[in-house]
């Protein structure tokens, strides 16, 4: 009865009240672990683990399906919630998807003599969880706008299961840019929503433009690229031209998102980084795909542009908006937004100019992608583990 009693008064502390909460701490805390293992890999003083026989695969895989998901799924869960008008996914079923993730990380990390069929199973059991818990508000209220997030989710899905069993790398390039398209799609609702809601309340004079029809070709050009990349490699004229028209797509979407007006606010600007860097990576796999860049280096700039910034700036508006606090960023969460972009440059710009120093640049920016989540944990944990500032529900 006493455990019982502990774990019911568990469940219900705040940090099990909505998606977000547990998820973006957990996410922040196990991207500062891969990181620094990885980092510590390229110093030449640590040995990644081998569930994969390439460390790159290892790093690749978890950082989208460790960090990246767990980020992704705290969104949603909030947002689904949100949307649709329903109760937030919290408490026990929380704690239940919560420990799913954990477990995939668990035996992805730590060699225990499973058999590979049981670690499969254990790793690929969340996300089919997550779809399931997602499908429930939208199917019961036939949210036929967000379906979309069940497909996505559901290619990811299907990625994972394909790079565990085959170590296909073009799996994990195709789960780079499922990622990406969340990232377009989420942010062509929320980046010009937020920027016209914050620039307002400075006094400006601003509209939000709808822009439809960019909105789904931006989705339409990232889809037909990931069919594309499957199909013929990364490589040739064919995938240059889809990534040069999706970037394209892209910027004049951008055009329209009051960017140069946001610079004195911390908290809309770092959505707009992370947006900019889809156009830089997106250009660059058109550059790369013309054989005259390395595909990696495109990729660094969507994974460590793109998703850091958008993650980071998403998770730190999230906690502040959800938990009835302000929407202004701390010093040290500014010190975060800066690292986030010279740790990206650096990662890029260096491989680029010094690709013969490329172990440094791995390693630092490693480094400074820990001390950017290490400031999140920071300054958001305590936040994430207390009740709503105005006294509402988690």
């Amino acid at each position: 009865m006493i455990i019982f009693s502990s774990l019911n008064t568990l469940l219900n502390y705040p940090i099990f009240g909505r998606g977000f909460r547990p998820f973006f701490l957990l996410g922040a805390l196990y991207s500062i672990f891969n990181l620094l293992m990885w980092g510590g890999f390229y110093a030449g003083f640590i040995v990644p683990p081998s569930v994969f026989s390439d460390p790159v695969l290892w790093h690749a895989h978890e950082m989208i399906y460790g960090f990246s998901i767990a980020i992704i799924s705290g969104f949603l869960l909030t947002a689904i919630a949100n949307w649709t008008g329903t109760a937030p996914t919290k408490h026990l079923p929380l704690a239940g998807l919560c420990l799913l993730w954990i477990s995939g990380r668990i035996v992805m990390n730590f060699e225990m003599g499973l058999p590979s069929i049981i670690i499969f199973t254990i790793e690929g059991a969340f996300i089919p969880a997550l779809i399931i818990i997602l499908s429930i508000p939208l199917l019961k209220n036939w949210n036929k706008r967000n379906f979309i997030f069940l497909a996505l989710l559901s290619f990811l899905s299907i990625c994972n299961i394909i790079c565990l069993v085959t170590e296909d790398r073009y799996a994990l390039y195709s789960a780079i840019l499922i990622i990406i398209a969340i990232i377009s799609l989420i942010g062509g609702r929320v980046i010009p929503a937020f920027t016209v809601s914050a620039l307002r309340q400075k006094g400006h004079n601003v509209t939000q433009t709808p822009q439809m029809k960019l909105d789904v070709l931006a989705l339409l050009s990232l889809l037909s690229l990931i069919i594309i990349l499957i199909v013929i490699g990364t490589d040739g004229i064919i995938l240059a031209i889809m990534a040069f028209i999706s970037s394209f797509i892209h910027a004049l979407r951008m055009r329209r998102y009051h960017t140069r007006k946001t610079l004195n606010d911390p908290i809309v600007w770092i959505l707009h980084a992370g947006y900019a860097w889809v156009i830089v990576g997106l250009f660059l796999i058109g550059i790369s795909a013309l054989s005259s860049l390395p595909f990696s280096i495109a990729l660094h700039a969507l994974t460590v542009g793109a998703i850091g910034s958008m993650t980071l700036g998403m998770m730190c508006r999230v906690t502040l908006g959800h938990t009835g606090r302000n929407l202004i960023a701390t010093k040290l969460t500014i010190l975060s937004f800066v690292l986030m972009q010279c740790l990206a440059l650096i990662r890029v710009g260096g491989a680029i100019l010094y690709p013969e120093s490329m172990s440094l640049w791995i390693s630092l920016s490693a480094f400074l992608w820990s001390i950017c989540f290490g400031l999140y944990i920071f300054v958001y944990a305590p936040i994430l583990w207390q009740p709503r500032a105005d006294g509402r529900p988690a």
